[in-house]
């Protein structure tokens, strides 16, 4: 049986969680807040053309809450007997498969936002900066499980070489 791992709502690949779309909303509205206010505050204190500049932070904001949904329900992962794959992406889509013989090293990240939202970013290390893989929004818990069974996966296969 093929899989089709193009296809971002494929039933083989496990989903992110959905709490990582808050998280990105929430940073994207911290980074064009700012923007925002300098353009309100310009609008009203120097030239109403500044109000063209604000719409414009607006529209953009809008346009990005909405694609960080459809960003984050096509990021999913499958665990196979000899590799990770890591798909994401609707438009320009992404599958990158790490044999887990070639993996390194594994480093769990949280940042702040991540890590009020209980989630976790696993990243896969491997000798090649092309075949490395990142996999965001996973539960904390989740995301220390599969670090434990890739590095067994990976000890298994390195010894083997």
């Amino acid at each position: 049986m093929a899989l089709d791992l193009l296809d971002p709502d494929s039933p083989h690949l496990t989903p992110v969680s959905p709490k990582l779309a808050t998280v990105r909303r929430i940073s994207a509205t911290i980074w064009l807040l700012p923007p925002l206010i300098a353009a309100v505050a310009l609008a009203l204190f120097l030239h109403p053309l500044w109000w063209i500049a604000a719409a414009a932070t607006v529209a953009l904001l809008l346009w990005l809450l909405w694609i960080i949904g459809r960003q984050v329900s096509a990021h999913a992962y499958r665990e196979g007997e000899e590799d990770m794959i890591v798909a994401r992406g609707r438009w320009w889509r992404s599958v990158t498969v790490v044999p887990y013989g070639r993996i390194q090293f594994i480093d769990i990240d949280e940042g702040p936002l991540l890590r009020l939202f209980g989630l976790a970013t696993v990243k896969l290390n491997t000798a090649s900066a092309t075949s490395d893989a990142q996999l965001s929004g996973l539960p904390r818990a989740q995301a220390r499980e599969l670090r434990e069974r890739l590095s067994d996966r990976a000890r298994e296969r390195m010894a083997g070489l």
